[in-house]
């Protein structure tokens, strides 16, 4: 499985691509930050993320796209701009056809440092450590995003499993009630 991880922001949007399975060694493919000038006009700075993105999809043409969930922050200008960056992201993959996974900031904490309370540092730790780097990707959005397709490479088979089990049982819960509907009518 290859994954493109994308740590949404405006200034620095970290993207990481790893390749692998979940339990065998992960390798990673690249690594970069797409970065825009904080005195850009908005939309300006939202087209520059969209061709940064694309270009990482054009080389690197992952089978998926992991995105850090945004979440509420006391900082609203922060919290706005991180949702239009990532919002570019998932719009680029969807535009290709390529499934799109969204994480939290704890759910990648925890499966990359078994705690969701880590610090950045220790998830950039952590990252060389899986990845078998030389030193942490920097700056720290890099880092984030290979954790983020890290989380997602070793969190998939668990989600599908989970989602084929609630379609399964959707599909007998219909089941139940057209038998019963048929029931009902013939009686």
């Amino acid at each position: 499985m290859r994954v493109l991880g994308v740590d949404p922001g405006l200034t620095r949007c970290g993207v990481g691509v790893v390749e692998g399975v979940a339990g065998r060694p992960l390798t990673m493919r690249g690594v970069g930050v797409v970065r825009t000038p904080a005195d850009a006009e908005l939309g300006h700075r939202l087209v520059a993320i969209e061709q940064g993105i694309e270009s990482w999809l054009d080389e690197h043409r992952p089978e998926f796209v992991a995105v850090e969930r945004v979440f509420s922050q006391h900082n609203v200008r922060t919290v706005m701009g991180t949702a239009q960056a990532s919002a570019v992201a998932m719009l680029c993959a969807s535009r290709r056809g390529i499934p799109v996974a969204l994480h939290t900031p704890s759910e990648v904490k925890a499966a990359v440092t078994g705690s969701g309370r880590a610090e950045k540092a220790q998830v950039g730790v952590m990252v060389t450590r899986l990845l078998r780097l030389d030193a942490p990707p920097r700056p720290a959005d890099a880092a984030d995003a290979l954790a983020l397709a890290i989380c997602h490479i070793w969190r998939a088979p668990a989600q599908n499993r989970l989602q084929q089990a609630q379609a399964q049982a959707h599909a007998q819960a219909r089941a139940l009630r057209a038998q019963s509907a048929t029931k009902g009518r013939t009686a």
